[in-house]
């Protein structure tokens, strides 16, 4: 079973594509939803969180408020570290879980996908075969984070600069998919890595 990494800039069409790979019937693992999860249901998480960054970080439902957090560690990379340091092991616990249950599975799949928008920050390429990275013009992916999170574009331009770049990126992959918002065409990238992969050998 070949384990593929899926990343990407922020605004790039991560989850775009990997829910093009679903449709096509292959089992996504996305660190997001992963750490969502973790944020939104594990007491130690927010336990640790609240004793890392106090109270201020809690809703007024008394739950982890995801945007507070994103404020407080955002551009000091202490605190990020600090935060890094709670989720990524619990994370990686999780994909590793994940992971052996796709193995386990009869018949085995022949690949699946790990989303991990901070792929080469993180240090999850360890465990890949491949590295798949979406890519689009800075342009477009500031227009869509800004319809889709209704963010200041000074505010995405400062996160997309503390981001790898995409040439760190793409000096980096084994496949690269452009996303400049022809959905017909992406589609077809997807298609054509889908029968790349699926010729592949797999590897146990």
């Amino acid at each position: 079973m070949l384990i593929i990494g899926l990343t990407g800039g922020i605004g790039s069409g991560k989850t775009t594509v990997s829910n093009l790979f679903s449709n096509l019937g292959i089992q996504i693992i996305d660190t997001d939803i992963i750490a969502h999860e973790l944020l939104n249901n594990s007491e130690l998480v927010k336990d640790e969180i609240i004793d890392t960054f106090s109270k201020n970080v809690l809703d007024s439902d008394g739950f982890i408020d995801r945007n507070k957090l994103a404020t407080i560690v955002f551009n000091d990379n202490y605190k990020k570290k600090r935060l890094e340091k709670i989720l990524h092991p619990k994370i990686r616990l999780e994909v590793d879980a994940k992971i052996q249950n796709c193995h386990a599975q009869q018949p085995q799949p022949q690949y699946v996908i790990v989303v991990v928008p901070l792929l080469l920050e993180t240090g999850f390429i360890d465990y890949l075969d491949r590295i798949l990275v979406v890519i689009a013009s800075e342009e477009i992916r500031t227009k869509r984070v800004q319809q889709r999170d209704n963010r200041k574009i000074e505010d995405i331009q400062l996160i997309i600069k503390s981001q790898v770049s995409d040439k760190k990126r793409t000096d980096n992959a084994d496949d690269i998919i452009e996303n400049n918002n022809d959905f017909n065409e992406l589609r077809l990238q997807v298609q054509r890595l889908h029968d790349k992969y699926t010729s592949l050998p797999k590897i146990d």
